[in-house]
């Protein structure tokens, strides 16, 4: 069989601004993104099925010789769950009350992955099944996410040696090879704390599970990172952490506060940013959605930044609870800049103008050599692309 994440549009854009820049499957939550988590479990390849202008970077590849299977990229893989899919007949779908779940096309090509086709609908019999369909699910069922995958990537393996430096608390502590650890407190008693290859943990720094130090990432020297908390790869954080998930490739490497948030790829926050996460009246947080253009309820006491991919703030930036920032957005100056900032935005609390595509690419030039990658002309097409079709969200807000 062939297996294809496919982007439900609904879903996709409930989930934006995070996959402007990215199919659904290409979160990441947990330790792995959600792609990787199905790769894991299905034992094989998998591609994705998104935007037609995200294709040349996330290509799909559909069989004309096998089954193709059609999973819901936002759901993430349990055994159970594959197992049904597995055992889908051609021209079968599988569904959770509104939920598609997986549709097997046999040899053709899928027009649309939604509820509203012509194939045979069953319903999954099996137990519950996680799915992200709010960008606020992605730090709040961080923790299940997070607890599956160290069970699933640490299972019979043993964990590297670590200098007697540091000061391990609880059993559930896995540490990869080439991981660099000194005089650090790590304690797993409230959840499992995974080391990715080739990370730092500096001196004095205090790490509260679950947490995931993706590989190649620094926590600096006195950080306080408490779970539950993904750093994905080649990040670089310091300061104060709280239930954060760091897609990867992102800098928070000072002191100042996040919590309750999500930050995507190559974004860089200055020192001393602080961003609230509870409301001074304890009232339930509300966020931007850009499919009801409106701001909605999470349903959350604790709710703090959503930074979309290529953005930045300047030193002693401030964020209200549940700001939203779209992509390549660069934010600087005193005060509170408003809730949400629409992609290509440059600015602050003093009001914003458009952020120029050329110079924007320029930052993400230098930033990409930075981390030894290239951007590309297909990184600049995507973003030439969301800048397009974002201008009318910056000359209305």
């Amino acid at each position: 069989m062939n297996y294809i994440l496919a982007d439900e549009p609904r879903i996709r854009q409930q989930l934006l601004p995070f996959t402007f820049t990215r199919p659904v499957c290409e979160i990441r939550i947990g330790i792995l993104t959600i792609k990787e988590k199905w790769e894991h479990e299905l034992n094989a390849k998998v591609s994705a099925r998104t935007e037609e202008y995200l294709s040349q970077k996330f290509p799909c590849t559909v069989s004309t010789k096998e089954d193709n299977i059609w999973i819901n990229g936002a759901l993430l893989p349990n055994p159970e769950l594959v197992k049904a899919i597995s055992s889908l007949a051609k021209n079968e779908a599988l569904i959770n009350t509104d939920i598609l779940i997986a549709v097997n096309t046999g040899t053709e090509k899928l027009s649309e992955f939604s509820l509203n086709n012509k194939y045979t609908k069953k319903e999954y019999k099996g137990g519950d099944i996680m799915i992200m369909q709010r960008i606020w699910d992605i730090f709040s069922k961080n923790d299940k996410a997070l607890l599956h995958d160290y069970e699933k990537l640490c299972k019979g393996r043993k964990s590297a040696k670590v200098s007697s430096t540091n000061t391990l608390i609880g059993k559930d502590i896995f540490i990869e090879e080439g991981a660099k650890l000194e005089c650090a407190i790590l304690n797993s008693n409230s959840g499992p704390i995974y080391i990715g290859k080739d990370t730092e943990v500096m001196e004095g720094a205090i790490i509260k599970g679950p947490v995931a130090i993706c590989e190649g990432s620094v926590v600096k020297a006195g950080a306080k990172i408490y779970g539950a908390t993904t750093v994905g790869p080649h990040s670089k954080v310091g300061g104060e952490i709280s239930n954060v998930v760091i897609f990867g490739y992102s800098n928070k490497g000072h002191d100042g506060f996040i919590g309750n948030a999500v930050i995507g790829e190559w974004c860089n926050l200055g020192a001393d940013t602080n961003c609230s996460n509870l409301k001074n009246n304890y009232s339930i947080v509300k966020v931007w959605d850009y499919t009801e253009n409106k701001e909605i309820s999470t349903g959350l006491t604790f709710c703090g930044l959503m930074m979309a991919d290529h953005s930045k703030c300047g030193i002693n930036t401030m964020f209200n609870t549940g700001t939203v920032v779209g992509v390549a957005c660069n934010i600087f100056g005193g005060d509170f800049p408003k809730k949400y900032i629409p992609s290509f935005s440059w600015g602050g609390a003093m009001g914003f103008m458009m952020h120029d595509l050329d110079k924007a690419c320029e930052t993400e030039s230098r930033m990409f050599e930075r981390r030894h990658k290239k951007f590309d002309k297909t990184e600049r097409d995507i973003l030439a692309k969301i800048f397009t079709f974002t201008e009318e969200n910056r000359l209305t807000h």
